[in-house]
């Protein structure tokens, strides 16, 4: 195992429960399905018989007649088909496999089942065992004998070749995955932008992606202006200095292009609130305020992995500290953005649209020379995101043009598929409105002085202040050069602290621009 980059699980396909190689079997199964492994069959038919609650409730059998000795049952429940999704099969890998952690097993054997309901299930279960058996990199490098819960997982189905090919992709999505919570799960110390920075190197070494990393001062203020003026407090501290990484991937065959994506990631490796200060222990868990420059990240691992022929793919992520100190933005400063666009800033707490705009108006100016050009911003950018849709869900919204080409649906379906699920939001006159300068000589109104969760459409505003102070309201459907546009607000998706960073919405981006 590589101690650079995301920790990586030894998977192995497995033909036969008869195998010595391990020490418990793991059975995700959707009652009441038949068993396809008929040896386990008698045994779970046996158990339930003499407690029915086990259709619902993990247990730990015995299973004299096989060399792993011990199963692991991990059923999901009665199935709504109305209103449950593939998630049912996450969830049970993952209680499944820490009930077998409990257990002592450090070679699990993984049994899938087909669920005819769900086109995905065995692919969304072994990446929700795969998920269980993940330790954090403050850990890993904390106590490295801490490197791996488990020593291999293997994996058994009544179909080995169509279990290999799952194995090998899921293999890869889960490395993306590992990406962007090794980003967004670390302290503010370990991942200060300098340290995601020093990772993103490592990560990407010696790989089919190029790195080009903005860290000058001169130059950020030049031109990053809104960036700069969140970064001013941090700038005096060395380990803390903010910095602009672009990470790009490029098909052999320029030809082949269908589709360019640039994502855009918010990077606030810790959010104070600036000085208009985070209080009342509001800002315990903002460490995780970097998590949309995280899931950019693992999406960017996927895609070196995967090597997509015809999908070009340019991400761009801020990193930065929003602290306190007297070289600090403030309320009521002037900023002139990249796009020549005035900003009045009203609250330092709204700094994450800051940094992301400079950087989206870069990717506009290269989209309008690219084949069919996608941008996105990608953030935990407002508390309302999970008032709207509550925990562990994301958010997608399109501006006119991605709206007219059916992206949010792309969107949402892709997630149902994987099971890293989205809700749509539009955006809308009154939240353009809103945004308007108000003094004379502003251009644009950063937001308000109330909290994203006491605002009326909360998170849908800032998109619309992403929009117009990156200039991409000069790119609508009205105009010569319409570009498709996309919002995703993650802060009720990336994991609350202090449960563990998810990695969300890598997989569902995945699925929906690489996989199909």
């Amino acid at each position: 195992m590589s101690d650079k980059g995301p920790p990586q699980t030894k998977v192995v396909v497995e033909t036969s429960l008869q195998s010595p190689d391990y020490d418990g079997l793991l059975l995700v199964s959707s009652p009441p399905l038949a068993l396809k492994a008929a040896a386990l069959a008698k045994t779970l038919k046996a158990a339930i018989a003499l407690d029915p609650a086990l259709e619902s409730e993990v247990a730990v059998l015995p299973l004299p007649d096989l060399p792993a000795k011990r199963l692991v049952h991990a059923p999901t429940g009665k199935i709504d088909p109305d209103y449950h999704d593939v998630r049912v099969f996450r969830d049970a890998a993952v209680k499944g496999m820490q009930r077998a952690l409990k257990a002592g097993i450090t070679r699990p054997l993984l049994v899938l089942e087909e669920d005819p309901a769900f086109e995905n299930s065995e692919l969304v279960t072994l990446l929700g065992a795969l998920q269980a058996v993940y330790v954090p990199i403050q850990v890993r490098e904390f106590d490295p004998s801490k490197k791996s819960l488990i020593t291999h997982l293997g994996v058994y189905s009544s179909n080995p070749d169509k279990t290999k090919k799952i194995v090998d992709l899921a293999v890869t999505l889960e490395s993306g995955r590992r990406v962007a919570c090794d980003v967004g799960d670390a302290d503010p110390e370990r991942m200060a932008p300098p340290r995601v920075e020093e990772y993103i190197q490592e990560v990407f070494a010696n790989s089919n992606i190029k790195i080009h990393v903005i860290n000058s001062p001169q130059q950020l203020a030049k031109e990053y202006p809104l960036f700069d003026a969140v970064n001013r407090a941090a700038s005096v501290v060395k380990r803390h200095h903010g910095r602009i990484v672009f990470l790009e991937y490029a098909p052999p065959d320029p030809s082949k292009i269908k589709e360019t994506l640039y994502l855009v990631g918010k990077g606030v490796t810790y959010d104070t609130g600036g000085t208009d200060v985070k209080i009342n222990g509001a800002m315990v868990g903002m460490s995780r305020d970097k998590c949309g420059a995280a899931a950019v990240l693992g999406f960017m691992q996927i895609v070196k992995l995967l090597q997509p022929e015809d999908v070009k793919v340019v991400v761009g992520v801020g990193l930065v500290r929003n602290s306190i100190g007297a070289n600090g933005y403030v309320a009521d400063e002037v900023l002139t953005s990249r796009a020549g666009v005035r900003v009045r800033v009203v609250n330092t707490d709204a700094e994450g649209r800051m940094i992301m705009a400079d950087v989206l108006c870069k990717m506009k100016e290269a989209a309008l020379e690219a084949v069919n050009p996608h941008l996105f911003t990608v953030a935990t950018l407002t508390g309302h995101a999970f008032l709207a849709v509550g925990e562990g869900y994301s958010i997608v919204m399109d501006n006119g043009p991605a709206h007219k080409s059916g992206n949010s649906g792309r969107v949402q379906r892709a997630g149902d598929a994987i099971g890293d699920i989205f809700e749509i939001s539009r955006v809308r006159q009154e939240d353009f409105q809103m945004h308007r300068g108000e003094c004379v000589g502003d251009d644009v109104r950063q937001g308000n002085n109330q909290p994203s969760s006491r605002t009326p459409r909360g998170h849908q505003g800032p998109a619309a202040f992403l929009i117009l102070a990156s200039g991409l309201d000069k790119q609508g459907s009205g105009n010569d050069r319409p570009l498709k546009y996309s919002h995703l607000d993650i802060a009720a998706s990336a994991g609350e602290y202090p449960k563990p960073a998810t990695g969300a919405p890598v997989l569902a981006l995945a699925k929906a621009y690489l996989l199909g």
